[in-house]
């Protein structure tokens, strides 16, 4: 029987503490309850970021590959420089407002899981369970497969300037890289425009896509610092900070290249190289590279305390639960992730792998700023109790005088 009293809360150990009990191999067993015993609840990971490696982690995340493939998505469907320009300010004022959202939620539910913690805590474990498998075999996978495959992408350019680069390479090397972790002429800027929903909707998904990642700080909330201040510093600050770095990088692609060749572009951010660098366009495949192995690297971090999240409290195998004494990382949860994501690399076109990922990540934000709405209801009632509770009292105290 649960006990009517406050609940113990579990203290966050130390640096120099043993985070794992030694009899459970890195986690808890359920009790006769079919409840999460107090051993797995007790598995925590260090806090070992600062506010500086939280702006790191979201940046790093967000300017991946989407900056150099997103471009000509979004005009394929808009179709004129101007409305392209104006729905990357408003996927980037549309991720703000996701992103204020789950500062509060991560300040109101100080663990580590991101999306998963705040639907469990909304929505009860069913929806949790549900999303855990969704983001387990489509979102984190699909969105790795994209950035590995950008990669591989602007690695070869160099090695095939005239024709479009081999799909079969694209792929070895995407697999190699997870395994590793003219002026614009003014008058021209409305022509062409679709203003179809369809089209407009296409074109945000893809834009939305390039700011993914905004809220995979979330998900490592156990092992930030002072999670209540320096988790909402670092949404502020990474945020606009980025929003600004896209619409500047669209207009420098519009000012130096025509929508055509653009949209006949396969790596536009090396097409843009080309004419404006001169010699040095050489050097910008690999700054691309550098930057989509980054954000490889931080989503994959980020993602596997998820799902180690999840194990922990028995939603998902019991393995992914399991942690690395010695380097204190979920280890299991890295290595399965890592494999889901080189068996998404057998879908060609990266453009159906963005749609199927923003269709999927948008829908499980969704649940998840539902999710707080439902929060602050409840606790909008539960105040409304206490206030009539205490006037209750207050009249039997009048009473009873």
């Amino acid at each position: 029987m649960p006990s009517n009293g406050p609940k113990e809360r579990i203290s966050v150990p130390s640096e120099k503490e043993a985070l794992t009990p030694p009899q459970t191999n890195g986690f808890g067993k359920k009790n006769s309850n079919g409840g999460i015993s107090q051993e797995r609840q007790q598995i925590r990971l260090r806090p070992k970021l600062g506010l500086f490696n939280g702006c790191a982690i979201i940046i790093g995340v967000i300017i991946g590959s989407g900056i150099f493939i997103s471009p000509k998505g979004v005009l394929i469907h808009a179709g004129s420089p101007l409305l392209s320009i104006a729905l990357w300010t408003g996927c980037g004022l549309f991720s703000m407002l996701g992103a204020l959202c789950y500062a509060e939620l991560g300040t109101r539910i100080p663990k580590s899981g991101g999306d998963y913690v705040y639907i469990s805590e909304a929505f009860g474990p069913l929806p949790a369970f549900l999303f855990l498998w969704i983001a387990l075999l489509i979102v984190n996978p699909t969105s790795n497969a994209v950035i590995a495959l950008t990669f591989a992408q602007y690695v070869l350019k160099p090695f095939f300037p005239a024709c479009p680069v081999p799909e079969i390479p694209v792929r070895i090397i995407a697999a190699a890289i997870i395994g590793k972790s003219e002026t614009l002429n003014q008058e021209t800027l409305l022509e062409d425009s679709n203003f179809s929903p369809v089209h407009l909707a296409l074109a945000f998904y893809s834009g939305v896509f390039s700011f993914s990642g905004w809220n995979y700080l979330n998900f490592v909330t156990e092992e930030i610092r002072e999670p209540h201040k320096n988790l909402p510093r670092a949404i502020y600050i990474s945020l606009p900070t980025v929003t600004l770095i896209y619409i500047l990088v669209n207009m420098a692609y519009f000012s130096a290249l025509s929508p055509h060749e653009i949209l006949e572009s396969d790596a536009v951010a090396v097409t843009f190289a080309a004419r404006v660098l001169g010699p040095l366009a050489v050097l910008v495949p690999f700054f691309v590279a550098c930057s989509c192995v980054g954000s490889l690297n931080g989503i994959i971090f980020t993602s596997s305390r998820m799902f180690f999240a999840g194990a922990r409290d028995g939603l998902l195998p019991e393995l992914l639960a399991m942690i690395n004494i010695d380097c204190l990382t979920p280890t299991p949860s890295l290595i399965f992730l890592g494999a889901s994501s080189i068996a998404m690399l057998a879908f060609a076109d990266v453009y159906v792998l963005i749609n199927y990922l923003a269709f999927a990540e948008s829908s499980v934000i969704t649940c998840a700023v539902a999710g707080l709405i439902r929060l602050r209801l409840q606790d909008a009632r539960s105040k409304k109790k206490e206030s009539e509770s205490d006037q209750l009292e207050s009249n039997e105290n009048i009473i009873q005088v």
